[in-house]
């Protein structure tokens, strides 16, 4: 197995005084079409997130000089993962979703919301609680209370001028809801208590709990996510994890990973102000970034039988691990599988210590060898809570990708070809 690099075209999308940015891998930002593009516009490239900093929303048109659309406006959103914007694939039309704030004092998650809005017509529905997830086939979506993530992974939770008391550290009344898409009716489908009680590890008896990264299969009937716990919210070594996959009304839980591990972190003269910002990134025993490559198949950063790798997890009762690029794929990042040919993975790399540069590549899984597309500059002085990852996402025909970076001292979308491929 062997790593080249070659020189793929790049461009900026957008022009003027304003800074872009998408969020997560997970997703595609391209509508069917190819044609539009969505992304969160904002007037800073980095700022401390309040309840009151406002993001736009809306899209690129990509045929008539990248003019940008605004369809809403939302303070329900982090650097990382945005407003969880994205195009319901399911419905007819153009039709996105996003996280905003609301007055509403007596949903499940008081002061937060979802909108549904039509880019043709313009008519907006508003949702009563926030998303993490939705369907492929856009008829529900997952929900979890962003507030708690706040506390547990400041990263991806959305921000309070109040933080919320002390938290229960596995409720039994709240977890993953199940929200239909139509009525807005909900369902709390497993609750923390229940993972707590799944396959229960000592060392979850005094954690709190919270679930990340969850990912919905292709077909839409089968869940996957990350179960973390930790007595030290502030440091992210010290959380732990596990990988489960069940059907979209809870049952069917399998444990697919586990990595419970000793914490030396949790002594007392542990300082965890001197853990550098992407050390978490490269622990031996993180899980993290899962996603669907087919509906039974998981690829996943994390450990398996003592050596951590690209894994590939077949969700089925044998749950056969296979390794990915063993020896080329040596470090984590935000992975996925081309939507018209599996043969490809795209994923990045968190920066070099050295140089302040992440990779963007992709590894041949049919040939073993990792191409690099490129490699994007990052300031060392953006932490946890306001970096911007290259979080990848391909066009629908396989022939383009779209990432977030700050190379150019702006915040901004940029467009890469690799169709030459």
């Amino acid at each position: 197995m062997t790593s080249t690099k070659q020189p793929f075209p790049c461009r900026s999308v957008g022009a003027g005084d304003q800074h872009y940015f998408f969020g997560y891998y997970n997703k595609t930002n391209w509508d069917r079409s190819g044609r539009y593009l969505l992304a969160n516009q904002v007037s800073m490239m980095d700022a401390p997130l309040t309840p009151d900093l406002a993001a736009r929303v809306g899209y690129f048109d990509l045929e008539n000089g990248d003019t940008f659309t605004v369809v809403g406006e939302t303070t329900a959103w982090n650097w990382q993962m945005g407003c969880q914007l994205q195009w319901l694939d399911g419905v007819p039309g153009r039709k996105v979703i996003y996280n905003v704030r609301t007055a509403s004092s007596t949903t499940r998650y008081p002061g937060f919301g979802s909108v549904i809005c039509d880019v043709d017509t313009g008519e907006t529905r508003s949702l009563p609680m926030p998303v993490y997830v939705v369907a492929p086939n856009s008829s529900y979506a997952l929900c979890i209370d962003y507030r708690r993530l706040y506390v547990t992974h400041e990263t991806i939770g959305y921000s309070e001028l109040t933080p919320p008391g002390r938290l229960a550290k596995y409720p039994g009344s709240d977890g993953i809801h199940r929200m239909d898409l139509r009525s807005g009716t909900s369902e709390l489908v497993t609750s923390y208590q229940a993972l707590r009680n799944f396959h229960p590890r000592e060392s979850m008896q005094e954690a709190i709990h919270w679930v990340s990264h969850i990912e919905i299969n292709p077909s839409s009937n089968r869940v996957l996510f990350l179960h973390r716990w930790t007595e030290r919210v502030k440091d992210e070594t010290c959380f732990l994890h596990r990988l489960i996959t069940m059907n979209p009304d809870g049952s069917d839980m399998r444990l697919l990973e586990c990595s419970d591990h000793p914490l030396p972190q949790l002594q007392k003269h542990f300082d965890p102000t001197k853990v550098g910002t992407f050390d978490y990134e490269k622990s031996e025993y993180q899980i993290s970034h899962p996603l669907w490559q087919s509906d039974k198949r998981i690829i996943v950063w994390g450990p398996h039988a003592g050596r951590i790798h690209y894994h590939l997890y077949t969700d089925d009762d044998d749950g056969a691990v296979e390794v990915v690029g063993d020896g080329v794929l040596t470090e984590n990042g935000h992975m996925t599988f081309s939507p018209v040919d599996s043969r490809w993975l795209l994923s990045d790399t968190y920066p070099d210590s050295s140089t302040n540069k992440r990779a963007l590549f992709l590894f041949d899984m049919a040939g073993g060898k990792r191409i690099d597309v490129g490699h994007f500059y990052t300031d060392p002085h953006l932490k946890k809570e306001n970096r911007c990852d290259l979080h990848p996402r391909w066009r629908r025909d396989g022939k383009m990708i779209c990432i977030d970076s700050v190379h150019e001292s702006a915040r901004q979308l940029y467009i890469v070809d690799v169709s030459s491929l």
